[in-house]
């Protein structure tokens, strides 16, 4: 396995020289923490052991959302939370691509188009919701922003995951949809859903100032599948949530100046292996991250955080089940001492490199398996 801070370290002024009038300030940020991320350069904590009293120095994580070394636990995280409102009943997973000639305007627009993208998605499957015979009310949803395709290209695109299922707030009603002669697998027609789609992000994107191209589509991409009960699709909105648009594992070679990095086609289900230079390669990852403070997942609906207490009585009243405050999050994994295998204990924090090393440049750290 090849580490992303070897990559940085040996290409980053390629990078830094071939794309400097396109790098935005938050690739240098995430550039530099990724460079950084627990090696021997970077600040250190010191962890005590709660059994022994052995002391180790260890390097810190960036903590970085696109380092594909960190935000592990996170990620865990986020997806337990999302699997404790899952409702019974089938689930779909809607897709809302922004076509090729918009993604320029993506570019220089990200923050303002970003968000369009996502309220645009949730606000054509809430007319959907309210207009179906069926359903007739307001829908819950889950919504994660991915902008790069499976070969790290530009794609800047919504995965929705909701299931056919409303909540009629002003009759007190809870609906799900019924089996039809379709099967399970049909939810709302993606053509009607890609039309409505359409029409909704230019208008916003008119309102906010933003200049439109000429040769825009008529048709646009939408598509909606089915995927059961819903927690696989969580399971896949949650990789590239915090952990950055590749593994290390599958980095295959850095050599001769280039880098390999494998994918599974989604054409073709095979998997592919592109190589690119290492200045490219950077430049294929970083071009994802996104605006500071830019929230990539966002629930809607009655799958909104403030709708907490309304799930909960969901689940009492209607699907017979226990409350959701009985829900008790997977503990963070403890760091095991190397000589008697107890718990370590973080002492102190920030530990800046020159503090670490000895006389002569000689390293007194001891790095903790992770």
């Amino acid at each position: 396995m090849i580490a992303m801070a070897a990559i940085i370290e040996r290409f980053e002024s390629d990078y830094l020289r071939q794309y400097q009038n396109a790098i935005l300030p938050s690739h240098r940020h995430a550039l530099d923490a990724m460079k950084r991320c627990r090696t021997s350069s970077g600040v250190h904590m010191l962890a005590q052991c709660s059994g022994c009293d052995e002391q180790r120095f260890v390097p810190h994580s960036c903590g970085h959302r696109n380092c594909p070394h960190c935000q592990h636990f996170e990620s865990q995280q986020w997806i337990e939370r999302q699997t404790k409102l899952l409702v019974p009943g089938s689930y779909f997973l809607v897709t809302f691509t922004l076509p090729a000639e918009l993604r320029g305007l993506a570019w220089h627009h990200q923050r303002t188009v970003y968000a369009a993208l996502m309220a645009c998605a949730w606000d054509t499957l809430s007319t959907f919701s309210q207009n179906h015979k069926q359903l007739l009310g307001s829908p819950g949803a889950v919504a994660v922003l991915h902008t790069h395709s499976r070969k790290l290209d530009f794609h800047p695109h919504v995965h929705v995951a909701m299931p056919a299922a409303a909540l009629d707030t002003d009759k007190g009603l809870w609906r799900t949809l019924r089996k039809s002669a379709k099967g399970d697998g049909y939810l709302f027609n993606h053509k009607a859903l890609a039309k409505v789609f359409r029409a909704k992000l230019l208008a916003a994107l008119m309102d906010e100032g933003l200049p439109l191209p000429a040769d825009l589509p008529k048709k646009w991409v939408v598509d909606c599948k089915s995927v059961g009960n819903g927690e696989k699709a969580l399971v896949y909105l949650g990789r590239y949530l915090y952990r950055g648009v590749i593994q290390e594992k599958d980095i295959l070679r850095c050599e001769s100046g280039q880098v390999s990095f494998q994918y599974r086609d989604s054409k073709t289900k095979k998997v592919t292996v592109r190589t690119v230079s290492g200045a490219t390669f950077l430049w294929l990852v970083l071009q994802h991250v996104l605006p500071k403070g830019f929230r990539r997942s966002r629930n809607y609906g009655f799958l909104h955080p403030n709708s907490k207490r309304l799930i909960a009585l969901l689940k009492l009243l209607v699907f017979k089940r226990a409350p959701a405050n009985l829900y008790t999050p997977t503990p963070r994994p403890q760091w095991l001492c190397a000589c008697c295998g107890a718990p370590m204990v973080i002492i102190r924090r920030r530990i800046l490199p020159v503090e670490v090393h000895g006389p002569g440049g000689e390293a007194r750290q001891q790095e903790l398996a992770f």
